[in-house]
């Protein structure tokens, strides 16, 4: 390797006691990148090699026919549909990605891993778990704030491609999967993204300084290098509080209780309220009615969205009204395992999932896809329809 590469701009050396760490920041989805980490790596002779990866990237990035493996119905049962919706809308951006510029999604990060073992090094993943940075975001968000998330990031996703310029491919080739999609949530939310960044910034440079050897060579995404050394004689990063998912903040909590219980007064009241003496069933019944009609047909229209089995469309209209009425148990888990149960993942569902991920006809004719697109667009449907229901039971009950 040549001196001038050694001075290359993405290349940063840091010593730090008896540890020196070479820290690589690559342009993801670039052939150049992948040849300097294998460069560098060759050169250096590290103990050790350091990828921005988690386990469970890790894992998908290796063993591309991990999901074949997957039980739907136990995401489903463990309220683990949103992680796992999110995940496939990472692998979809990416692989949208990497067909536009003709290149292997994860390239650069694979390069450092067959060079680290190649080698004989250790090899470290220095990522958080997707699925907390992702729960972490989700737990920020108001429900119509979710509402225009997946708006946004559904409309990007699935809109008619076009050929992209190069301006734009090389904009594309500084940001992983993941940064894209935070990009997504920044701009209907905005400080969450950098606040998210922030702390993966954080936790990779403490992985960095815990993992063993004396030479380390870190391959990491471009845009955290600037993160990372700002942070890196920052004493005080815990781990165990950047992996922590934060329980739901005492307001949601209490809503979640609070607005079925008011919902269920407004339902009983309409039958003693409007009335001269006695009960006033008439009105009472008007509640129950609108209640059932406006949650009961949204829920069912978004399983229709999802081009959900008839009685799956059928057990949502008919749960809806109940189910948001109790804060345990959700249309979308109750829809989602119908679903599940009629019209069961075939082999070749999960053999052509990175395909169908790539447009919304895909997803809808998946059946692994479209089981998840019935949880979350029927469960949207019902939380919809309850703030819709609420309004209507108050003017029901003050309506001479």
């Amino acid at each position: 390797m040549s001196e001038q590469a050694l001075e290359h701009e993405n290349i940063l050396r840091i010593n730090q006691g008896n540890k020196q760490v070479i820290l690589i920041g690559t342009a993801h989805i670039s052939r150049e990148s992948a040849k300097l980490v294998q460069e560098v790596i060759a050169h250096e002779q590290p103990d050790t090699v350091c990828v921005e990866l988690c386990p469970s990237r890790l894992q998908s990035l290796r063993d591309q026919e991990a999901w074949k493996n997957m039980d739907i119905v136990k995401v489903i049962r463990e309220k683990k549909t949103f992680v796992l919706f999110l995940n496939f809308l990472l692998t979809s951006i990416q692989r949208r990605m990497a067909r536009n510029m003709d290149v292997k999604p994860g390239l650069e990060m694979l390069a450092a891993l067959e060079s680290a073992e190649a080698l004989g090094a250790q090899t470290e993943v220095i990522d958080r778990d997707v699925r907390t940075t992702l729960t972490r975001v989700w737990r920020l968000m108001g429900f119509f704030t979710r509402l225009k998330i997946f708006n946004q990031i559904l409309a990007s996703l699935f809109e008619e491609e076009e050929e992209i310029s190069a301006e734009e491919v090389e904009a594309l080739k500084q940001k992983g999967a993941l940064e894209l999609l935070l990009d997504e949530m920044g701009q209907v939310l905005p400080g969450v993204k950098k606040h998210l960044i922030d702390e993966r910034d954080l936790y990779m440079v403490e992985k960095i300084r815990q993992a063993p050897g004396q030479k380390l060579v870190a391959v990491v995404g471009a845009g955290h290098v600037p993160g990372m050394i700002r942070n890196w004689e920052n004493p005080a990063i815990d781990l165990d509080e950047l992996d922590q998912i934060p329980p739901a903040g005492w307001v949601s909590q209490t809503l979640q209780w609070f607005i079925p219980a008011l919902v269920i007064v407004l339902l009983i009241a309409g039958f003693f309220v409007g009335g001269k003496q006695g009960v006033t069933w008439e009105k009472g019944l008007q509640g129950i009615l609108g209640w059932t009609v406006v949650t009961g047909g949204l829920a069912g229209i978004g399983a229709l969205l999802a081009r959900a089995h008839p009685l799956t469309i059928l057990a949502s209209i008919a749960s809806a009204p109940i189910t948001t009425l109790h804060p345990l148990i959700g249309v979308g888990y109750v829809a989602g395992l119908v679903e599940a149960w009629l019209k069961k993942p075939r082999v070749k569902d999960f053999e052509s999932l990175h395909e169908d991920i790539q447009s919304f006809k895909g997803w809808q004719q998946n059946q692994v896809t479209r089981i998840l697109l019935v949880v979350i667009l029927s469960s949207l449907g019902a939380s919809l329809g309850t703030f819709i229901g609420y309004g209507w039971l108050i003017d029901n009950l003050f309506r001479h």
